[in-house]
């Protein structure tokens, strides 16, 4: 079957998107985990605000700790993104192709983003598991990614992948909202431009601000099922210890269920927002980041796709006549 060129321009696009936005806005990311995982106990806690987090790490000279799992997070990032572009792609235009379409409605565009990003969690699911448990050990404990995953069995790599599954409806709505405020940009853009003039396209700052507004949206109404999954990929603070007895006793599997109960029981209501102001804004930059990079590079991408089609054309045709 022939390659989807354009879909493998917007995989590529928004997977290098990806890369660059999660590597900048890294340590904010690891205080951000920290900050979530911790659950009120005995009415203590550790964290009162995200600046508790990065507070230890500069009074303990563990700075560069914040940067713990960053290989492994943007593997899992560039992949996922890769794969949920490409197939966000592909399935719009499968879609147009079968139904003869010319747009998408609001529900189509809502299955279609769900359906890329399902087959995005499920693949990715262990590299999101290592990376959470790596930011949430102690600052300088952390674990290689093998370490991580072989210690446990192949079921605890896909901790929270239910919840994963269910936040398939968070970019479903940001890039559903985006995609919908983009075409009515563009179309306006596209009634003032001269015939022949150059490609309408988004400035930088437009798909910045976009990006953070459907980001937003998302982020608010699929928050708790966020922080029950970071609960349930969290570290275990016992191994963090060299206490060989505490590590060889069998540890009670965290469930969704469980992660509920805890937060009802120790924060009320308000804890399934615990971290909120953080997550929005760290997600909204990553997103806005992301999006605005991918904008500026899709293009870019586009024409070396061609190019390097054009070459293994030319290079095929050579060896024929050879």
């Amino acid at each position: 079957m022939a390659v989807d060129l354009e879909s493998l321009s917007e995989a590529t696009s928004g997977a290098l998107g990806s890369l660059l936005s999660t590597t900048i806005l890294y340590p904010l990311d690891t205080c951000k985990t920290k900050f979530q995982a911790e659950v009120e106990s005995h009415g203590q806690r550790k964290y009162r605000n995200l600046s508790d987090v990065l507070w230890e790490a500069v009074s303990t000279g563990r700075v560069l700790s914040l940067y713990q799992g960053l290989g492994t997070k943007n593997l899992q990032s560039f992949i996922a993104q890769f794969i949920y572009f490409y197939g966000y792609s592909y399935f719009k235009r499968l879609y147009l192709e079968k139904s003869g379409s010319k747009s998408i409605g609001t529900k189509a565009n809502l299955i279609l983003a769900a359906a890329a990003g399902a087959c995005t969690a499920i693949v990715t699911q262990p590299l999101d598991t290592a990376s959470s448990r790596m930011q949430t050990s102690a600052f300088g404990k952390a674990k290689g990614l093998w370490k991580t995953l072989s210690e446990g069995t192949l079921s605890d790599a896909f901790d929270g992948l239910g919840i994963s599954l269910l936040l398939t409806s968070n970019p479903s709505i940001q890039f559903t909202v985006f995609d919908h405020l983009k075409q009515r940009l563009l179309a306006q853009k596209l009634k003032e431009a001269d015939h022949g003039s150059s490609p309408v396209v988004l400035s930088a700052f437009t798909a910045f601000l976009l990006g953070a507004v459907s980001k937003s949206i998302a982020t608010v109404l699929t928050y708790p099922a966020i922080r029950c999954k970071v609960m349930i990929q969290a570290a275990d603070p016992d191994d963090d210890n060299d206490d060989q007895t505490k590590r060889a006793q069998p540890k009670p599997r965290k469930t969704v269920l469980g992660v509920v109960r805890a937060i009802w029981k120790r924060e009320g209501f308000s804890g399934f927002f615990k971290g909120l102001e953080a997550q929005i804004t760290k997600t909204v930059l990553s997103s806005a980041l992301l999006l605005m990079i991918k904008e500026k590079i899709s293009a870019t991408a586009w024409v070396l796709i061609l190019a390097l089609q054009r070459y293994l054309l030319l290079t095929r045709g050579r060896l024929k006549n050879a």
